[in-house]
């Protein structure tokens, strides 16, 4: 029996045009509408009537997608998440699509053959019209992560004020050499991230320099392995700003792997504040964000959505906080 993604590669279109077809929906070209009509034809495709019927009348069911169940941040939103799902009587999906955008897509292509009523998104590295494309299909709501001039609504922090905070932190505790270990600089929280360290530069006065910038891909290993370049460094770099408490930890154990110490030699900053960051020895100073409360907001943005309410935001951003522990040399606070 044909299935919507046999019309989909026998049309060469996405399922998600498909799908906009057999319902009827606008932004489909006639091009498209015809050789998606001709593959249903030819296929004999019969479309899941109920399924379709399930997902009109409410399934009771959402999917939420993380981009690495490994990384201890997305459990906690999950949490959230999970929580206020729970008290309404719904079922949570979680799909997680490894850090590949080609997984986060197939997640989407195959979404009309889920009996799901809304979808949150941790992630928003697949392409934009795709996204956009399965927006206008489901309720769905981006958290963590968003797309810039979209109407998508989006739970998250202001990843620019919060690493002006870090990197603040770190220019009154009297450094002036502050390396920055960077996230992938094609998502936009990690353009933020970058952002801020710049902006706490340039209001101190101080120089910003691109030599001081290392490009991580957010994991501990990428971190340890950077390490190397930052004592080799000719820049006399004493302090390190990372773009997320993994790889923090990381650039710490390479720093102890040298023979050198945190924080008398390097000072070293995270953000999230994820479980690790508070284990590793020594602690990590990070930005705490709200995860639960991310993700409690996210789901109660979308129950407004499936239930027809109009939301009261649609950017929300939560407050974050400077979480101070031993890796930049002072005590913890209370």
């Amino acid at each position: 029996m044909a299935t919507i993604k046999d019309v989909a590669k026998r049309a060469k279109v996405s399922v998600a045009t498909v799908s906009r077809v057999m319902g009827n929906k606008e932004h489909v070209t006639e091009s498209a509408r015809l050789k998606v009509e001709k593959a249903i034809k030819e296929l004999n495709y019969q479309p899941n009537i109920t399924a379709r019927r399930l997902r009109e009348q409410k399934t009771k069911s959402i999917i939420v997608i993380v981009p690495d169940i490994n990384n201890t941040f997305f459990p906690e939103v999950f949490r959230g998440i999970e929580a206020v799902a729970t008290q309404k009587g719904y079922r949570v999906w979680l799909e997680d699509m490894q850090n590949n955008p080609d997984i986060e897509r197939e997640i989407f292509e195959v979404l009309p053959q889920k009996q799901v009523d809304g979808i949150i998104s941790l992630t928003a590295r697949t392409k934009r019209e795709t996204i956009e494309a399965v927006a206008k299909q489901y309720p769905l709501v981006i958290a963590g992560q968003y797309l810039e001039d979209s109407k998508i609504p989006y739970v998250g922090i202001s990843n620019i004020k919060a690493s002006r905070d870090a990197v603040n932190h770190l220019i009154k505790l009297g450094h002036t050499n502050i390396a920055h270990i960077s996230g992938p600089l094609n998502q936009l929280i990690f353009q933020d991230r970058l952002k801020g360290y710049e902006s706490a530069l340039e209001r101190a006065g101080l120089k910003v320099d691109k030599d001081l910038v290392f490009k991580g891909n957010y994991t501990y290993e990428s971190a340890f392995e950077l390490s190397t370049e930052i004592i080799k460094s000719k820049k006399q770099i004493t302090a390190i700003f990372a773009a997320n408490d993994e790889m923090a930890a990381g650039v710490i154990k390479g720093i102890k792997a040298a023979g050198k110490r945190v924080p008398e030699d390097y000072a070293v900053i995270g953000f999230d504040n994820i479980r690790l960051a508070a284990i590793i020895e020594p602690a990590i100073t990070t930005i705490n964000q709200p995860k639960k409360e991310m993700g409690k907001r996210a789901i109660e943005m979308l129950f407004d959505l499936i239930e027809g309410r109009a939301l009261k935001e649609e950017r929300v951003v939560l407050k974050h906080s400077l979480v101070v522990r031993e890796s930049c040399g002072e005590k913890v606070r209370d």
